[in-house]
């Protein structure tokens, strides 16, 4: 199953942070890739308010792949 790839939780300096902060890190590279290629091909044009866009979509990335991982 993928929920078993990453633990509940991670020792980090001896604190215990969530293991959905790596899914975190990893939906910023991810929206980091799309918003370089929107911008690279002048998507942002079609888009109202394009800060909001891309925290919407950073939320719609997040939530996707924090369930597909825990659910």
């Amino acid at each position: 199953m993928l929920h078993d790839l990453i633990p509940n939780e991670i020792a980090l300096a001896d604190a215990l942070v969530p293991g959905l902060l790596l899914v975190f890190f990893g939906s910023l590279l991810a929206l980091w890739a799309v918003d370089t290629l929107v911008g690279r091909f002048g998507l942002y044009r079609f888009v109202w308010h394009p800060p909001l866009f891309r925290l919407a979509l950073f939320v719609c990335m997040f939530g996707a792949a924090g369930l597909l991982l825990f659910p």
